[in-house]
């Protein structure tokens, strides 16, 4: 499969939980995100070409938790390098600069430095 990525992706110390808006099911963990999209690691393989309302919490240095809504549409899934698990890549939907800032920010906070 041909890599169309424009963006560099930034990978987190953490593994944030991701969850489904509309069920509240955790459906996977964040293992790396862009401002156009996010790769979750899970232990189902999750439906294609399906739009999601998601929502992820981080702790801040403060103690408190900051959350992130966003939608996205799944649009590849593999298995993990660990067979028992499935990597998912997901196209975020009209992201607004507002929510690339708070993109950022959680880099910032909780990112790697290349």
């Amino acid at each position: 499969m041909e890599k169309k990525r424009s963006q560099k992706r930034w990978h987190l110390i953490y593994y944030l939980r991701v969850f489904d808006r509309d069920t509240n099911e955790m459906i996977g963990h964040l293992v790396n995100i862009t401002t156009e999209g996010i790769m979750l690691i899970s232990d189902q393989q999750i439906a294609l070409d399906k739009i999601f309302h998601l929502r992820m919490l981080w702790p801040t240095e403060g103690g408190e938790t900051e959350e992130l809504t966003f939608d996205a549409k799944s649009v590849w899934c593999g298995n993990d390098a660990n067979p028992d698990y499935f990597d998912t890549g997901f196209k975020l939907i009209d992201p607004s600069s507002g929510l690339c800032d708070q993109i950022r920010q959680v880099v910032m906070e909780l990112g790697l430095a290349d």
